[in-house]
C-alpha cells in the first residue's frame, strides 16, 4: 500500500462498537441517553453549586469544574459516534480526527489533575482542618484550576504537532468507535519512535504522578483518622472523602480495564467496549456518585428545586 502524508488523506474510518448493523440502532439509543443523562447530570450539579451559598466552598469549586470537563469530556466522542451512526457511515476527515484528538486528551488529562486536587482538598481539610481556610484560599483554587488547563493545552498541542509529521495510509481503519491516540500512533505508515516516546514520558508524568499524589494525600488521610479517638470523628471525617474516593476508583479502574482488554484479548470490540466505560459511563456517574452520597449537595438540590417550584 503506498505511504502518502497527511495532506494526501482525506478521511479514516471509524470501525465503531461493532460491525454488526442489527446492532447500531440499540448503540444509538443506548449511547444518546447515557450521553443525554451525562450531559443534563453535570449541568444541574454546576447550577446547584453556583446557585447555593453552603456549597461556596474549595471542594465544591473544584467540582462544579470536574463536572463542566466531564460535559466536554463525553462531547468529544459521543455526538460524533451518534451522526456515524445515525448516517450509517464511518467516516472521519484527518483534521476531524486530530481535533478530537486534541479535546479529548485536553479533558481526560483535566480529569485526571482534577481528581488528585481534590484529593489534596481532603487532605488538608482533615489533616490540617485548623489552617484549611488559610491554605485553600480562593486564589489558590483558581491557580490550581487554571494551572491544570495550561498543563493539558500545551501537552496536548505538542501531540498534536508530533501527530502531524506522521504519514498515513489512504484508507486507514482506526478500530475504535472515536480517535484514540496509541491507535491513530499504530496505523501510522512513518516512524513513531519520536511519538512512542513523548507517549510514554508524559503518561508517566501526567498519569502517574498525579495517581501517585492521590495515594499519598490518602494515605496521609487514613494515618490522620487513625489517632482520632472518637469513632464519630472519624466516620465524620472519611465520609467527606467517600464520594470523591468512589470517582477516583470509577476513573482509574476503568482506565485500567481498558489497559488490560487491549493486552489480554485482540478484538477491537471488546477494546472498544472497555474505553465506552471510561469515556461515557465515568461521565455520566460521576454526577449520581456525588448527589446521591453527599448530603450537602442533595440538600441544595432540594432548596433549588423548592425555589422553581415556588415560582408561579
Amino acid at each position: 500500500m503506498e505511504s502518502e502524508n497527511q495532506t494526501g488523506v482525506p478521511e479514516f474510518i471509524l470501525l465503531g462498537l461493532s460491525e454488526n448493523p442489527e446492532l447500531q440502532h440499540l448503540f444509538f439509543g443506548l449511547f444518546l441517553s447515557m450521553y443525554l443523562v451525562s450531559v443534563f447530570g453535570n449541568l444541574l450539579i454546576i447550577l446547584v453549586v453556583n446557585s447555593d451559598p453552603h456549597l461556596h466552598t474549595p471542594m465544591y469549586f473544584f467540582l462544579s469544574n470536574l463536572s463542566f470537563v466531564d460535559i466536554c469530556f463525553i462531547t468529544t466522542t459521543v455526538p460524533k459516534m451518534l451522526v456515524n451512526i445515525q448516517t450509517e457511515s464511518k467516516d472521519i476527515s484527518y483534521i476531524g480526527c486530530l481535533t478530537q484528538l486534541y479535546f479529548f486528551m485536553i479533558f481526560l488529562g483535566l480529569d485526571n489533575f482534577l481528581l488528585t486536587i481534590m484529593s489534596y482538598d481532603r487532605f488538608v481539610a482533615i489533616c490540617h482542618p485548623l489552617h484549611y481556610t488559610i491554605i485553600m484560599k480562593p486564589q489558590l483554587c483558581v491557580f490550581l484550576v487554571l494551572m491544570s488547563w495550561v498543563i493539558n493545552f500545551w501537552v496536548s498541542l505538542l501531540y498534536m504537532l508530533l501527530m502531524i509529521r506522521l504519514n498515513f495510509c489512504r484508507g486507514t481503519e482506526i478500530p475504535h468507535f472515536f480517535c484514540e491516540l496509541a491507535q491513530i500512533i499504530k496505523l501510522a505508515c512513518s516512524n513513531t519512535f519520536i511519538s512512542n516516546i513523548f507517549l510514554y514520558v508524559t503518561t508517566a508524568l501526567l498519569g502517574v504522578f498525579p495517581f501517585t499524589g492521590i495515594l499519598f494525600s490518602y494515605s496521609q488521610i487514613v494515618s490522620s483518622l487513625m489517632k482520632m479517638s472518637s469513632a464519630g470523628s472519624k466516620y465524620k471525617a472519611f465520609s467527606t472523602c467517600v464520594s470523591h474516593l468512589s470517582v477516583v476508583f470509577l476513573f482509574y479502574g476503568t482506565g485500567l480495564g481498558v489497559y488490560l482488554s487491549s493486552v489480554v484479548t485482540h478484538s477491537f470490540q471488546a477494546s472498544s467496549i472497555a474505553s465506552a466505560m471510561y469515556t461515557v459511563v465515568t461521565p455520566m456517574l460521576n454526577h449520581f456518585i456525588y448527589s446521591l452520597r453527599n448530603k450537602d449537595v442533595k440538600g441544595a438540590l432540594g432548596r433549588l428545586l423548592c425555589r422553581a417550584g415556588s415560582f408561579p
